[in-house]
């Protein structure tokens, strides 16, 4: 006799799976209050000011490799992928809580090593550590990191903001830190000491967190929609698509890579524009822009930042359909963006 088996976090997916919990969770939600479904938690503060709430859970062997990251970029690391999430709000960050379970056997030097890469950071960004829990582990390293910061409300973007023909544009280089990733699976670390290796494992290992970028674009009325991009472009304009009822079309030829990444590339036979479209952690910003304002404020980026917009794709009437078009043509993608239930 068969017995039926229940639908698993697999087959669900991540996207599936945060759906389920907001239908739940966002339920009677004060009308001030924004939870899940961006990335940030909204909550009112003080006169016009929100207070912003982020966190993120790193895991030894999913979002980092302990044997082949030193402890001073896992850190940094640590703290910036939180910042990433306050940028992409156009938020100002304030105070961060970090819990960490470490085995037993971890050496002191280890540690410092851990918090001497925060640290570097934390001054940078001006970022208090106010506290949080250490444990012991039997199994694999897990640090979780919560950051608190503020905006202003009415400045505040979120991915909800996307409209029907808004340009989608993005801040950086896509495709670089899962370059970096692919050559720790495939080599030992002494081995990469190529240029081209070299610079694609510095972007994996120190991201930036868009924080000046953010704040600035969040301020610029013709701006839709925002979020950062870390779990590739392919899983995160999806995210934007579905919070804000739209479709949208990626144009692969005009996805912006690093020399690196493209001679890497080569070098390793991957597909270039595959690895640009799905590759995720590179952490720059995800955007929507109105149309008849984007010169405008890729001449003010460009002003400021030193650097233009990357236009890569538009927004469509067509829910939930993100179609990528190359020369024209329409292209399925092999690889789409990081889930982390799909097996």
């Amino acid at each position: 006799m068969k017995t039926r088996t229940g639908l698993k976090l697999s087959d669900v997916g991540e996207f599936g799976f945060i759906a389920r919990l907001a239908r739940t969770f966002n339920q009677r939600l004060s009308e001030n209050v924004t939870g899940i479904g961006d990335d940030c938690a909204v909550l009112p503060w003080k006169g016009d000011w929100k207070l912003l709430v982020t966190t993120d859970l790193l895991l030894d062997g999913v979002h980092f490799l302990k044997e082949k990251i030193e402890p001073t970029d896992l850190g940094y690391k640590a703290l910036a992928v939180n910042l990433s999430d306050l940028a992409a709000m156009g938020g100002e960050p304030l105070w961060a809580f970090l819990s960490i379970a470490l085995p037993a056997e971890t050496e002191l030097a280890w540690a410092d090593r851990f918090f001497s890469g925060w640290k570097s950071l934390s001054e940078k960004t001006q970022v208090k550590l106010l506290g949080g829990d250490t444990t012991r582990t039997t199994a694999s390293m897990v640090i979780n990191v919560a950051v608190l910061g503020k905006a202003r409300e009415k400045y505040i973007k979120y991915r909800s903001g996307a409209r029907p023909e808004d340009l989608v544009a993005v801040t950086g280089e896509l495709g670089s830190s899962e370059g970096g990733l692919r050559l720790l699976l495939k080599k030992e670390l002494k081995d990469l000491r190529g240029p081209a290796e070299k610079s694609l494992l510095r972007r994996h290992f120190r991201p930036r967190p868009q924080l000046q970028e953010g704040f600035f674009l969040a301020h610029q009325p013709q701006v839709g929609a925002m979020m950062d991009v870390s779990d590739g472009l392919d899983s995160d304009l999806r995210r934007i698509m579905e919070r804000s009822g739209t479709g949208a079309e990626v144009y692969l030829e005009k996805l912006p890579v690093s020399p690196a990444l493209k001679r890497c590339s080569q070098q390793y036979g991957w597909r270039l524009e595959e690895v640009a479209a799905a590759g995720g952690e590179d952490y720059c910003l995800l955007i929507t822009v109105r149309p008849e304002g984007y010169s405008d404020l890729d001449r003010h980026y460009r002003q400021k930042f030193g650097r233009s917009l990357y236009p890569v794709g538009r927004i469509t009437s067509k829910k939930g359909k993100l179609i990528y078009l190359q020369a024209g043509q329409p292209v399925i993608l092999q690889k789409s963006g990081f889930d982390h239930f799909k097996i």
